[in-house]
């Protein structure tokens, strides 16, 4: 089983309640018809409540109230007019059959859809029958990853909680400027391929304060060019903190000025950090 646990200061994050600003247009999926019950099919309400939020020349929230929404292969795109909220307070779940996800590789996709911000709530994608179809040997299909955003641009995901995804939790391909801060992955350690977070052809990604605990990679980036490659980093001031346990493997890097770096004398500025102590103790990582 991989598992990971990013730690960090602590992140006061404010979240608005919907009638926080009457500027902004608010669209609750059941008032399109969506269903708590986690049987009925209520992607086509989700979808209705998605393309009204996207042509909405106001910024948008679009709002999923407690309890279990059934939602097969759904595709949530842009360009936008303005920017919008995605508020999951219930859970999204996917069909029992693993077959219902088709084969196109995603469950949730969003795709050219700039300012967008995901937050709270649950994903599951049901994956079991999926990782028992991949272990047998089976004739299976694809797989479906639980939520993908494409060709995106200033991208925030908090809070959000995925479990059970049939391959990867979260892909980021093709964007710029992606805040994943909070969130909690979870797979049982004989899924295969339930990547945690996996990113490709990005920049500016950061991951923060999120727990990671999976059948395969927590995190996996394929690094071209970049002034550093696999890095830990502490900062320069004395603390209770550690860093254990980490492995790092099936690692690509080309042209990478820094390929490992381990710095436990971070202090940017120096600022924060007057005596330049290094607090925080790494042990038990592997490459």
């Amino acid at each position: 089983m991989a598992a990971i646990r990013l730690t960090v200061s602590c992140i006061i994050y404010f979240l608005f309640i919907l009638s926080a600003k009457s500027s902004n247009a608010a669209y609750n999926v059941i008032s399109y018809g969506a269903k708590p019950d986690g049987k009925t099919d209520s992607t086509p309400s989700f979808l209705k409540a998605w393309t009204l939020a996207c042509n909405s020349v106001t910024a948008s929230t679009i709002f999923v109230p407690k309890g279990r929404y059934l939602i097969k292969t759904a595709v949530f795109r842009g360009p936008c007019k303005n920017k919008i909220i995605f508020q999951i307070v219930g859970t999204i779940v996917a069909p029992i059959d693993s077959r219902a996800l088709g084969n196109s590789g995603y469950w949730i996709l969003f795709i050219k859809v700039d300012r967008l911000t995901v937050i709270g709530g649950t994903l599951d994608a049901k994956g079991a029958a999926f990782w028992a179809c991949r272990i047998s040997g089976n004739n299976c299909p694809v797989g479906a990853r639980s939520i993908t955003v494409n060709s995106a641009n200033n991208v925030v995901i908090s809070g959000l909680r995925s479990i059970n995804s049939q391959l990867s939790h979260l892909v980021i391909s093709s964007c710029n400027n992606v805040v994943v801060r909070n969130v909690k992955f979870f797979a049982p350690a004989q899924s295969p391929n339930t990547d945690g977070i996996h990113v490709e052809s990005s920049t500016g990604v950061t991951i923060t304060g999120s727990t990671l605990q999976t059948g395969d990679d927590c995190i996996s980036i394929v690094f071209t060019g970049s002034d550093n490659g696999v890095r830990i980093k502490s900062w320069a001031r004395a603390s209770n903190s550690f860093v254990r346990n980490v492995v790092f493997q099936n690692i690509i890097m080309n042209n990478v000025k820094n390929p490992i770096l381990i710095d436990q004398n971070y202090c940017p500025n120096n600022q924060g950090c007057p005596r330049q102590t290094s607090g925080v103790k790494i042990s038990q990582v592997t490459y």
